[in-house]
């Protein structure tokens, strides 16, 4: 998973800060740009965006809205990696809603800050980011990430824009892998979940995410080919957990280092983004 490992890893690659920072800003640009077959996000006759807050508990849960215009569409919920909102995923975020969903960037962090606290992947790992995001990641448990993933459902059904008798979708990257799986094993609405180079799903104990798998959801699970190396048995165990549990789940080690799903990562694969993009597309499109 992404961590400081990582981080020295892009360095010995001869990524200067400056030219780290720089690449971060143009990958953020290309982010903003156009892909074949995106969808028009202009906001006339198409898509229609916002920044929404609610409750849950005695906090606020912020996010960001995007859906198509006019008409009821399946929902998803989108988790964003350890840098969180930011331009880059608020593109993925209008893409995917382009394809015809209702979605919810949700921020992980919540409890402690509201918004964009980085601007891209860059400013994250200029800005000493893990040192800032570990005080927030540790109220990040199994209880408090399932809490969160039926608050976010709940919230989603009620919404004019969500059509409340379709499944809802989840998926996350990095850190937000294991949400989408133990999401969909809290919300009994929730019937496909996608982890894109996630970390910790496979643990010690039965909170573990891959002991959390159920017979009536689709799984598409990711896996980067420096984490497999890092815990080759992971695979195996997912594996072994699905056929247990008798789910449809597409989990495969990818060709493509950490973080090559995201858009402002220095490990982004657009041949193998688009890949899994497709893949999560297949999914939906049959579950939701």
């Amino acid at each position: 998973m992404c961590d400081t490992d990582q981080l020295n890893e892009w360095a010995k690659r001869g990524l200067s800060r400056r030219s780290f920072g720089a690449m971060g800003a143009a990958a953020t640009a290309a982010a903003c740009a156009p892909m074949a077959g995106d969808a028009d996000t202009t906001g006339v006759g198409s898509l229609s965006e916002s920044t929404v807050t609610f409750a849950i508990g005695d906090k606020t849960m912020d996010g960001f809205f995007v859906h198509p215009a006019g008409k009821r569409s399946p929902a998803v919920i989108f988790w964003p990696d350890i840098a969180g909102i930011r331009e880059a995923k608020r593109q993925m975020a209008r893409r995917l809603a382009g394809e015809g969903y209702a979605v919810l960037l949700a921020n992980p962090y919540y409890r402690d800050v509201a918004g964009e606290q980085f601007a891209n992947f860059a400013s994250f790992a200029a800005n000493d980011g893990f040192k800032k995001v570990t005080p927030w990641r540790e109220k990040f448990s199994a209880e408090t990430i399932q809490r969160d993933a039926r608050a976010c459902a709940g919230w989603l059904q009620g919404q004019d824009a969500v059509d409340a008798s379709r499944g809802l979708g989840t998926q996350g990257y990095c850190m937000t892998g294991s949400f989408a799986i133990l999401g969909a094993a809290a919300v009994p609405q929730m019937k496909a979940a996608a982890s894109f180079h996630g970390g910790g799903l496979v643990r010690e104990g039965d909170t573990s995410p891959h002991r959390r798998l159920k017979k009536d959801a689709d799984y598409l699970i990711a896996i980067a080919q420096n984490d497999d190396q890092k815990a080759p048995g992971d695979k195996t165990a997912l594996l072994n957990a699905a056929e247990a549990t008798g789910c449809d789940a597409d989990i495969e080690v990818y060709p493509a280092d950490h973080g090559w799903c995201v858009l402002d990562s220095p490990s982004y694969d657009r041949e193998q983004a688009e890949r899994a993009w497709a893949k999560l597309l297949a999914m939906y499109a049959t579950a939701l």
